[in-house]
């Protein structure tokens, strides 16, 4: 699954890197078509599969929220199911950096929160990072980049300008319908991306749990 929503949430270069890192809880986003049957099929601990490009199965998709406390990177979110997390090696206007990934999949959806670790935390390079993820997004669903200020919570008191989107298109070779929530936001040498991609619009109970939660160090 982890892969798979790499390869959905950014387009971008993705260099392979030695073995697997283990961490505690840190992990983030990008990718091409996001094909969310075939994770299923690989976890196969799903109650209710996804029928995508037909009537999905009625029943009630359960979400186990719990709070995640990610002190590797910076910020705490609640999940609604134990996260899964990886590390990649990405390029971003020609500069390696390292992307992480934490994701949680519950009913329809799958929720994530990236990390792009920084080679430092000039603006011009936390702007290009956010634009690079931005952009990566709305292609992936054949949206317009379409985004608006939106206020980040810290955990200490306070608040950061990120950006909000919300996309609807179709994405990967079968044309599926995907709806993208997503906040973006740069703070020191990190840029991160919180982001839930569903097959239908989702309940706004559930999109505000995950939205609220989310802070920064």
């Amino acid at each position: 699954m982890l892969r798979t929503v790499f390869r959905f949430l950014a387009r971008i270069s993705i260099i392979p890197f030695g073995r697997p890192v283990s961490r505690s809880p840190s992990f983030a986003l990008a990718g091409a078509a996001f094909r969310l049957p075939r994770a299923r099929a690989v976890l196969g601990t799903m109650a209710c599969a996804l029928a995508l490009g037909g009537a999905l199965t009625a029943c009630s998709p359960t979400f186990d929220w719990r709070t995640i406390m990610n002190n590797d990177d910076g910020y705490t979110v609640d999940l609604p199911a134990k996260p899964d997390n990886d590390q990649r090696a990405v390029q971003i206007d020609g500069t390696p950096m390292q992307m992480a990934m934490q994701t949680a999949e519950a009913g329809d959806a799958v929720f994530a929160v990236g990390t792009v670790m920084l080679p430092n935390d000039d603006p011009q390079t936390q702007r290009a990072a956010l634009e690079f993820l931005r952009t990566g997004l709305a292609r992936n669903v054949g949206a317009a980049p379409d985004a608006h200020a939106v206020q980040i919570p810290l955990a200490a008191g306070g608040r950061v300008m990120g950006l909000e989107m919300k996309l609807t298109g179709e994405a990967g070779s079968k044309h599926e319908t995907r709806t993208v929530y997503a906040r973006l936001v740069a703070r020191g040498r990190h840029v991160y991306q919180a982001a839930i991609i569903a097959s239908k619009p989702l309940q706004q109970e559930q999109v505000d749990q995950f939205f609220s939660s989310f802070q920064l160090y």
